[in-house]
């Protein structure tokens, strides 16, 4: 950790002027956070700002909490947990470290709250990455699934570094929605990217998955919907994956108007019929046939979660989410199990999940969240109980 500059007080703090050149999961500086996004059953909640690689390479700084239970540490340490967020958008101001009461994004970012308290309330370190470029610079690589890996398993390491006496090596990686995908990316990359780590398991609730064939769909339509505000959040994150891809000449005028709004706006303020909201499906991409447009899906292709993982996957999903639909994450399950193995997949589908607060805008989607809790934590708790394999099991390729 750098302990010759003074840590700033302000939002310069996921600015830093300096050299990012370093391992990855290296401390850049940290402050206790307190506010809307601190976690209340936290002993310890801590603004951590980590070095990590975007996916060609580049060193970035990365921005996130960290949270330690009110329990003393078992011996051996705290097993981790590490958290991969939903979609929030891309403008930093939606950084769920940044969370205020007054932000657009904190109805999203406060509600897995609950799911976290718990997960402290057990025994267990909580940490949360803000994933690249969302709160520091940069545009947010959204769903881009390499660099939100690096962000899930570099944030566990910074953890270490800073509270290596109370924490264990056990991790497990959580995950809703955008984050469920996230997941299972950090899941795929960790035996690579963090050998050291001991991932015990990965548990994704409503990942997202086959957004190719949504945004085809999507764009074949002659009306508009808030759903369309996802389209300018898979190009920032097709953009970060292939930075040859022409945004003006894979975009409609209209579209490119709107474009901006992507640095600005929340995901429900993009879903407003003043920005990605307003526009017809087939409003958004060029409809000729131009070399950005089949670079994009190429990229949206890229961004399904169907991956070799050698940890134990879990999946759930509400069976009347409209936002996940339960049919992708079905097909996502079949996928996952092919290229694992039944016995390593485990699937739960709720017909039924608990009414949220906000029916329209967190509705089923996020009632998966309280409802899966109990058999979701029973799952972590064997996941943590079970003994590490003695030898190191061989990478995927």
């Amino acid at each position: 950790m750098t302990t010759s500059v003074k840590v700033p007080e302000d939002d310069t703090f996921y600015y830093p002027k300096m050299p990012l050149e370093g391992e990855h999961g290296d401390v850049i500086w940290s402050r206790p956070l307190s506010g809307a996004a601190a976690l209340a059953s936290a002993r310890v909640n801590e603004l951590v700002l980590y070095r990590s690689r975007d996916v060609h390479g580049k060193p970035v700084a990365v921005s996130g909490i960290i949270a330690l239970p009110r329990k003393a540490p078992p011996e051996g340490g705290y097993p981790i947990v590490s958290w991969a967020h939903g979609t929030v958008g891309c403008a930093d101001t939606c950084a769920p470290s940044r969370d205020t009461i007054t932000s657009p994004a904190h109805r999203f970012n406060e509600h897995p709250h609950g799911l976290l308290n718990t997960f402290l309330d057990r025994g267990w370190a909580v940490v949360m990455t803000d994933y690249e470029g969302l709160g520091t610079d940069g545009l947010h690589p959204y769903l881009l699934g390499e660099s939100q890996a690096h962000g899930i398993l570099d944030i566990a390491l910074a953890a270490r570094a800073l509270y290596r006496d109370q924490l264990s090596k056990k991790l497990a990686i959580v995950g809703h929605s955008q984050g469920g995908q996230a997941a299972l990316f950090g899941a795929h990359h960790a035996p690579i990217w963090t050998p050291d780590l001991d991932l015990r398991g990965v548990a994704a609730m409503a990942p997202a998955s086959g957004v190719h064939l949504l945004v085809a769909a999507g764009t074949a339509l002659d009306y508009a919907q808030p759903g369309f505000a996802f389209t300018a959040l898979f190009l920032a994150g097709a953009v970060a994956g292939n930075p040859n891809i022409d945004v003006k000449e894979l975009l409609t005028e209209k579209a490119y108007a709107v474009w901006p709004h992507i640095h600005e706006k929340a995901r429900i303020e993009l879903s407003q019929k003043d920005s990605w909201g307003g526009l017809k499906g087939n409003e958004q991409l060029n409809p000729k046939p131009n070399p950005s447009k089949k670079a994009f899906f190429d990229q949206l292709e890229l961004m399904n979660p169907a991956l070799r993982i050698l940890a134990p996957v879990r999946i759930s999903q509400a069976a009347k989410d409209p936002r996940i639909r339960a049919d992708f994450t079905r097909t996502l399950h079949h996928q996952l199990a092919a290229l694992n193995g039944p016995a390593n997949v485990t699937y739960k589908e709720y017909e039924e999940v608990s009414a949220t607060h906000d029916p329209v805008e967190l509705g089923f989607h996020f009632g998966l969240m309280d409802t899966d809790l109990p058999s979701l934590t029973r799952w972590l708790e064997e996941r943590f109980a079970d003994e590490a394999p003695e030898e190191p099991v061989a990478a995927p390729r």
